[in-house]
Formats: structure tokens, C-alpha cells, sequence
């Protein structure tokens, strides 16, 4: 599945530590970037708008359309569960059948089962790791850009694989499905700015955004609905060339209607907002050259209307004083309640990855992307073995191709919530026994448990990963995220190169039994969550909110002062500190 289709919040707060002998703290708000190695210097970003230049009647357009765009064409490639039937029915990798399995007829042989699983194995890979890149250039170039190589990349797999279908001797399968799967991140990754079209409702943005990916997993099972109501008729060559028409789309949207630079992140429009309200702006060095008072009185009073108006539009969009008062009480709330908030932020990201915290984490979402993975290349062929049934198996497959992108809709919004209420801790308890709940009932051979496997799966998929994004910034914090967090992206998608194997060795060795490679996938991300949930546990009495304990490591100075808003962290009310570190209201 996706590592990097789903976090939990696309801007929050890092917890600095200001002297390395004292408990003095200060809370810097940070922007999430999947960039391993963000721009430093403002000349080599990309340039930003803030939202209030752009009519509110347009800003809504932009995001019905990223919303549209995301769900045609985000993360199609994990509907592979409702397209492997179309692929196996069109005779996909036939060839690769033995003349005795030809001879029997067989549904599926052995390597062309292995063959088409690898074909989902690798989209899965390239969906994950391309999001650092995808981060990279969205930081450096904008969303224009990232907008436009992704129609490129979707066109040419969508090609690529038309033509594959339709030329036999064409094997353009997996490079078609790896371009549709870099499409797909270079669509979705720059979507999440579109939360700072309307900051108060950036959760909100963030949630459809995130729906709309998992919904498109949906657009395979619609195209094998129209396939099988055709009879056959509306082959594979034909829906691709049809699909054809949704990188058209974009690329024509990201032209005329979508934004070509970033909207203003919250931590800048804060800091335009702070100078909106200093009246002291109003006075210039220049005024000295003016001749006679009426004209020094007459430009600074056009000065102010103008800086109040920008004024009365910046609070539009963020919010007035009780507005961003309650948000920041909410926001130390949730800090609070995480139990480990700032445990390992201010420290650099190579010290952070030498820890337990990282060591744990990588270990455990490393086996449940493989399980995953496994578990929706596979879904068919391990309930044909343990219900030898292939029509009770195909009755599955059914029921999981609409609820895999169904449930990842009805989750979304929840999702959230139970984040943000249990500590992190008692999260990572909760999916650790909805895992190992799904091993052992997916280990059952009766169809409820089949049933009840498939609902449990799509329940904990987008719980996961949502919880991996906010688990990596509570922990790690923002301004490593992109490294550390891609580190734990790109090391899973290696491992999971291993499925192939996995695959061979299920069929192979086990002859078709699924059961041993679910006991030992479901026992080790036991073992391994057991253990990092006591760890988390016992660090959070250590760590604690406004609690430095142990934690005070030089290397968390900044070389370089920050630029960005500042919090004390014992406050229940935000405050920015001037460089005497007196506090101003905000």
C-alpha cells in the first residue's frame, strides 16, 4: 500500500530545545515536505501566493478539481485486486505456462501468478519511493510542474499499456503500470497544498484529498464491472485508450484553472498577519523626502488602509483572534494527549534514525507493507486454497474490491479524530491487535473469518499509514520528515521487492498454501509491535509535553536562527518572542 498517500496533517508544530542546560523550549511551526533535502535558501524555493489574491469562487473550483483529479487518477494501480481478473482472462503472461498447466487448463499458472503480482509489486514501490522526488521538485519548481510530468507519465503508461494489450508481442505491462504509478504520486503528493487554499478548513481539504486516493482504487473494479457486463467486449486496449483522456484533463486543468505556484502556508500567512497589525509599518525613512506635513499625512494614511485591508483579509482566511486562539489551545491539546510530543525533535535526522524510535517503527511498517501488499496481490488464490472454492474465493475478491476503496472513503474523516484523542502509544496498541487480529483470522479456512478479514484489512489500511505520518512527526518532528520518513519509505518498498520471493515460495514450496507465510508475517509484526508499544509506553512518563528530561542534546541547536513563528510551550495561548525574548501577543 501507501506510505506517502497518507498523513495526518500537512503543517504542525516542532518542539525546540533553546539551551542546552536548562528546560527551556520554544515550538516552531513547520510545514511537512516529503523533500530529503529541502532548499535552504529562498531563492532556490518556489515561489508562493497567498490565498486571498485568489477569488474564494476559484480557490473552491481548485479543489473540487484536485478532489476529481485525485480520485481518477491518484492511486488506481491498487485496484489491482479487481483488475487481476480482467488481466488473467485476457491471458497476461500466458506464456509463461508450462505445457503441462496448458494441458490442464488451469485459471492461473504458476509463474504467471508470480508474474502478475510482481506487476502490482512494483507500482506499490514506485508509488512510495517516487513521493521523495515528487517532494523535491514540488518544493523547488511548484505544483504546475509536478501537475504537468504527471499527465506526462500517466499518458505514457496508459500507452504504453494499450499498446501491450493489443500487440501480443509487446510486453509493455510493467513499464506501462510503473508510469501510471509515478503519475499517480506526481498527481497526489502536490494536492495537499491545496489545504492552505482555506486554512480554516484544512483538515477538512487534507481528508477529501486523502478520500479521493483511496477511492480511486475504485476506477479498476468500475472498468472490470463494465468489461464483464460487455461480455469481453470493452477490452483492457480499449479502457486505457479511453483513459487516455484523464491526463488530457489535467493537463489542460493545471494550465487554465489550478494554481501554477503553492498557496501560503499557515506559519507564512502568520508571520504576513504579525506585520499587518504593527502600525509602526506605516512609517517610513522615505517620508523625510516628502515635502510638508499634509503629504507625510496623506501617504501614511493610504499606507494603513492599505495594511488593514490586507488585514481584514488575512483574518477572512485564518480566522479572527478567538479563531486562531482555539486552534492553538486544540493544537497543545493534542500535544498533550500524544504522550511523546517532541520526544526526538531539534535533534538531526541521522541521530534520530540511530534510536529505537526509528529502528522500531521501520521494522514494523516494513511487515505490515508486506503483509499488505501480499494480502491484496493474493486475496483470490489464498481463499481458492483455504476454501477450495474458487466461486466462495471470487465472492471475496468481490466484496474487497469495493470495500478496499468504499472503507478507506468512510474511514478517512474518523481517522483524524482517533488520532488526535488516544495517545500514541495506546494507537499503536490498537493497530497492533487489529493486525494481529487479521493474521489469525486470515489463517481461519471459513468464510466469516474470510469476511471479517476483508473488513478488518480495509479498516486498518489508511488507520495505518495515517498513523505512521503522525507517529513520524509527534516523534521526529517536521523539519526531518522528509528524511526520515522517506528513509522508512524507501527501506519498505526494498524489502517488499522480496514479495516476489514470497510469492515463489507460497506456490511453490507450500503449493499453494498461504497459511505458513501469513503465521510468520502476522507473528513478527506481533512481536515487533509488542515491543514498540511498551517502548513508546515507558519513553512517554520520560518524555511528557514541557517535560525535557533526558533529551537535552547540543546538537539540537539551530546553526541558524529560525525565521519562523515561535510558541512557548508551557502557555495555553500562543505568543511570538522578539529577539529580547520578551512575548507579544499575537
Amino acid at each position: 500500500m501507501s506510505l506517502a498517500q497518507h498523513i495526518a496533517s500537512t503543517e504542525g508544530a516542532d518542539r525546540e530545545w533553546l539551551e542546552p542546560l536548562i528546560e527551556s523550549e520554544d515550538i516552531l511551526r513547520r510545514v511537512l515536505s516529503f523533500d530529503p533535502l529541502p532548499p535552504r535558501l529562498v531563492e532556490d524555493q518556489a515561489d508562493h501566493i497567498p490565498a486571498y489574491k485568489i477569488s474564494k469562487a476559484r480557490r473552491t473550483v481548485q479543489v473540487a478539481i484536485t478532489v476529481l483529479v485525485c480520485w481518477l487518477a491518484s492511486g488506481i494501480v491498487f485496484g489491482f485486486a479487481a483488475l487481476k481478473p480482467v488481466l488473467i482472462s485476457e491471458g497476461v503472461y500466458r506464456e509463461q505456462c508450462t505445457g503441462e498447466e496448458l494441458k490442464l487448463d488451469v485459471e492461473v499458472c504458476l509463474e504467471q501468478d508470480i508474474r502478475l503480482n510482481f506487476f502490482f509489486t512494483l507500482a506499490s514501490i514506485t508509488t512510495n519511493i517516487s513521493a521523495l522526488p515528487v517532494g523535491a521538485i514540488l518544493d523547488r519548481y511548484g505544483p504546475r510542474v509536478c501537475g504537468i510530468l504527471g499527465s506526462i507519465f500517466l499518458a505514457t503508461g496508459s500507452i504504453l499499456m494499450s499498446y501491450a494489450f493489443a500487440i501480443p508481442e509487446f510486453d509493455g505491462y510493467l513499464i506501462g503500470n510503473f508510469f501510471i504509478a509515478l503519475g499517480g504520486t506526481f498527481t497526489f503528493v502536490p494536492s495537499f497544498q491545496m489545504a492552505n487554499a482555506f486554512p480554516k478548513y484544512s483538515g477538512t481539504i487534507v481528508a477529501l484529498i486523502t478520500g479521493s486516493f483511496d477511492a480511486s482504487a475504485a476506477v479498476f473494479l468500475f472498468y472490470r464491472m463494465a468489461y464483464e457486463a460487455t461480455n469481453h467486449v470493452f477490452t483492457p486496449d480499449r479502457f486505457f485508450q479511453f483513459y487516455t483522456l484523464v491526463p488530457v484533463l489535467i493537463f489542460i486543468s493545471q494550465l487554465a484553472i489550478l494554481p501554477s505556484r503553492s498557496f501560503d502556508t499557515v506559519p507564512l500567512l502568520d508571520k504576513k498577519l504579525e506585520r499587518a497589525k504593527n502600525p509602526t509599518r506605516d512609517v517610513h525613512t522615505s517620508d523625510d523626502e516628502l515635502s510638508g506635513d499634509d503629504e507625510v499625512s496623506r501617504v501614511r494614511q493610504q499606507r494603513s488602509i492599505r495594511r488593514k485591508k490586507k488585514l481584514r483579509k488575512l483574518n477572512r482566511l485564518l480566522g479572527d483572534e478567538s479563531d486562531r486562539q482555539e486552534r492553538a489551545e486544540l493544537e497543545l491539546e493534542r500535544q498533550t494527549k500524544s504522550a511523546v510530543w517532541g520526544a526526538l525533535h531539534g535533534l538531526p535526522a541521522r541521530k534520530q534514525m540511530l534510536t529505537p524510535w526509528f529502528t522500531l517503527i521501520t521494522l514494523l511498517t516494513v511487515l505490515q507493507m508486506l503483509r499488505m501488499n501480499y494480502f491484496i496481490a493474493t486475496i483470490r488464490s489464498q481463499y481458492e486454497y483455504m476454501l477450495r472454492s474458487e466461486a466462495l474465493a471470487a465472492r471475496i475478491n468481490r466484496l474487497f474490491d469495493v470495500a478496499l476503496p468504499v472503507g478507506g472513503v468512510i474511514c478517512t474523516p474518523f481517522i483524524g479524530l482517533f488520532l488526535d484523542n488516544l495517545s500514541v502509544p495506546m494507537a499503536l496498541a490498537v493497530i497492533v491487535a487489529l493486525s494481529t487480529s487479521i493474521g489469525i483470522l486470515n489463517s481461519i479456512p471459513v468464510v466469516w473469518a474470510a469476511y471479517l478479514t476483508v473488513f478488518l484489512f480495509v479498516l486498518l489500511r489508511p488507520l495505518y499509514y495515517s498513523a505512521m505520518s503522525d507517529y513520524a512527526t509527534k516523534v521526529f518532528g517536521f523539519k526531518t520528515f522528509g528524511k526520515v520518513y522517506g528513509a522508512i519509505i524507501c527501506l519498505s518498498g526494498l524489502v517488499n521487492l522480496s514479495q516476489y520471493g514470497i510469492d515463489a515460495l507460497t506456490l511453490e514450496a507450500f503449493h499453494g498454501n498461504p497459511t505458513p507465510v501469513n503465521v510468520v508475517l502476522a507473528a513478527a509484526g506481533f512481536g515487533v509491535g509488542a515491543v514498540l508499544v511498551v517502548f513508546v509506553w515507558y519513553q512517554g512518563k520520560i518524555v511528557g509535553v514541557g517535560e525535557p528530561g533526558g533529551c537535552l542534546d547540543p546538537e539540537r541547536q539551530p546553526l541558524i536562527p529560525v525565521e519562523e513563528n515561535q510558541y512557548t510551550c508551557h502557555s495555553s495561548s500562543p505568543h511570538r518572542q522578539n529577539s529580547n525574548g520578551s512575548q507579544l501577543r499575537h
